[in-house]
């Protein structure tokens, strides 16, 4: 399997997602959800345990809500996130619910302003970058710094891809989807560790061996392991989709786009930068 030699193309495939993102992102921007743009939420109690959140969905449906955000607790309570409503839109919601799914008490009723929103968002860049300068850090010490760099920018380009395919797709951002980004993270960053680990020990035992040629070597030695472990993965989340409820969707889809994208970039960019740094490395102190 020849990785490095065919690098360019690897760059123009990513090239022209991220592109692509990029013409979403500006054009369109997110779908924001309640999390982020505002909205109101209730804390409801029903006195018939068996209501769960389907039942629910489905009364909202009658008022256009279908896309409510909605959470079962322990105490057999539901949180319900939904978009901001005068007071009079409010109160037919409450009489549905008491028509057609029993008694019930209001333990909440508050507006979520845009307030809020900004400080989550704020928030999960800040995580996305802390998180960022963990790994460059982790990698550094277990590696070395050009390993960090090119764990990193194949890092950025998953992140990017992921969020730029849910601007594309219209598909509702919350607070569910930057723990899913942050998931991503994890999971992205390992794969790629154990791709470079293989290639820091095959250049501990190089002999005349180039190193793309090596690199390579490396990767045919892995490629096997990050493709099971991400089928398994995917296994995993595709149930999750399919079977969940609503409120997993977002982080289920968040999560099988990041893997592809993960394993992609592990097996295709990472590696490729790494060879650019360490040959670029090489130029400069005059080692072919």
């Amino acid at each position: 399997m020849e990785i490095i030699g065919k690098r360019k193309i690897w760059y123009i495939i990513s090239s022209i997602l991220i592109v692509i993102s990029i013409f979403s992102l500006v054009l369109q921007g997110f779908n924001f959800g309640i999390d982020f743009k505002g909205g109101t939420l209730l804390h409801i109690r029903f006195s018939d345990q068996s209501v769960d959140s389907e039942k629910i969905r489905a009364v909202l449906a009658e008022h256009s809500l279908q896309n409510s955000t909605i959470q079962e607790s322990s105490d057999e309570s539901v949180t319900i996130k939904m978009i901001d409503m005068e007071q009079d839109k409010l109160e037919e919601v409450y009489d549905s619910f008491q028509k057609e799914l029993g008694e019930y008490e209001l333990l909440r009723s508050e507006k979520v302003g845009p307030v809020i929103g900004g400080e989550l968002r704020k928030a999960g860049l800040l995580a996305l970058l802390i998180a960022s300068i963990l790994q460059i850090i982790y990698i550094t010490v277990r590696f070395e710094f050009k390993f960090a760099i090119a764990a990193i920018l194949a890092l950025l380009h998953d992140v990017f891809i992921t969020i730029g395919i849910f601007s594309i797709l219209r598909l509702e951002v919350d607070t569910i989807f930057i723990a899913a980004v942050l998931t991503i993270i994890g999971y992205s960053i390992n794969d790629t560790i154990v791709i470079f680990d293989r290639i820091r020990e095959n250049v501990k035992n190089r002999k005349k061996e180039s190193l793309d040629v090596l690199i390579n070597r490396s990767i045919r030695q892995t490629i096997v392991r990050s493709i099971n472990t991400s089928v398994a993965v995917l296994a995993v989340l595709l149930a999750l989709f399919f079977l969940g409820g609503d409120t997993t969707k977002t982080f289920a889809i968040a999560l099988i786009f990041g893997v592809l994208i993960g394993t992609y970039s592990s097996i295709f960019i990472a590696s490729s930068l790494w060879y650019e740094f360490k040959t670029e490395e090489h130029r400069k102190v005059g080692v072919e």
